[in-house]
């Protein structure tokens, strides 16, 4: 799994987007754009391969195909960094850390997710504490086991129940991108 980030100019982060196994990071660059905002940050660490933008501006003239499916994924993107976005500014911090924790189990394909809470309050765009606050909510409910540097998801079903609409919106987005990316 593939964080994509953004940073403000105090150093603050947060994550936007998430690209997996059946993404690719860097669109703006394949469709033109010379640089690229955000920061890729991979966690856990993760095997890829890379092609140079130079290389892939030049094949995809020769390859529509190609150029389809990288447009689609992009449009999928965009609609997930939009909820995404809704999500942060209208949802609980618990609703927000159990909907990165489900996208994050289902990327990564484990209930054992090794996170920090200084990471978590990276992506999620808040403070350490308030982290530590949802985590300890979610604890308490049975719903993770949350030990230094490791989340463990215990209850998956209720940690559905914990979050807002916005998992299951970004769940259908990619159900309906699925067929056109590949």
């Amino acid at each position: 799994m593939v964080s994509i980030v953004i940073e403000i100019s105090d150093g603050r982060t947060l994550e936007v987007g998430v690209v997996t196994k059946k993404g690719f990071v860097g669109g703006l660059l394949a469709v033109g754009q010379r640089t690229n905002p955000y920061r890729m940050i991979c966690q856990p660490p993760v095997d890829g391969f890379r092609i140079k933008v130079e290389a892939m501006q030049q094949i995809l003239p020769s390859a529509p195909d190609l150029r389809s499916r990288l447009s689609h994924y992009a449009n999928f993107q965009s609609l997930r960094v939009s909820q995404i976005a809704a999500c942060n500014r209208f949802h609980e911090i618990e609703q927000r850390l159990a909907r990165w924790l489900l996208m994050s189990q289902d990327r990564v394909g484990s209930a054992s997710l090794p996170f920090t809470h200084e990471f978590l309050a990276s992506m999620l765009g808040t403070g350490r504490a308030s982290v530590s606050i949802a985590a300890g909510i979610l604890q308490k409910a049975g719903f993770i086991q949350y030990r230094r540097g490791a989340v463990r998801i215990l209850s998956r079903k209720n940690l559905e129940h914990a979050t807002c609409e916005c998992y299951l919106t970004i769940k259908q987005f990619e159900a309906e991108s699925e067929g056109s990316i590949g």
